[in-house]
């Protein structure tokens, strides 16, 4: 199973964003689904998550400018980011819990760097 993150880039402060993260290969569930953000010298970070059943919650520094969203059909999860501030530019990190026939593990994109400049 690998998930594959897309959708990074820069942009000026006040615009928009949207990455979006799909799972592909052999797997059963997919359970929580997040995105986290490492900033540089900082630590990573979760700035939302959305259950299974659809439940959501976001880090206080992204509410009311993030919404996160899934789509199990297609296996994927996506964040889309108004509003952008300077200090949201960070590596953005997508990661789910997934059942295979083996186990349930945790696994991670490979990171979609987000600029925002002022």
């Amino acid at each position: 199973v690998q998930l594959q993150a897309s959708g990074g880039g820069s942009v000026q402060a006040g615009g928009s964003l949207s990455l979006s993260c799909v799972a592909t290969g052999s797997l059963l569930e997919i359970m929580d689904m997040d995105w986290y953000r490492q900033a540089p010298g900082k630590q990573r970070e979760l700035v939302a998550r959305i259950t299974s059943g659809g439940a959501t919650n976001y880090a206080d520094s992204v509410r009311g400018r993030a919404t996160i969203s899934r789509d199990d059909a297609k296996k994927a999860v996506y964040l889309q980011m108004n509003s952008l501030k300077p200090e949201d530019t960070a590596v953005y990190y997508c990661q789910a819990d997934i059942a295979t026939l083996d186990a349930v593990g945790a696994y991670w994109g490979q990171g979609t760097l987000v600029t925002v400049s002022s």
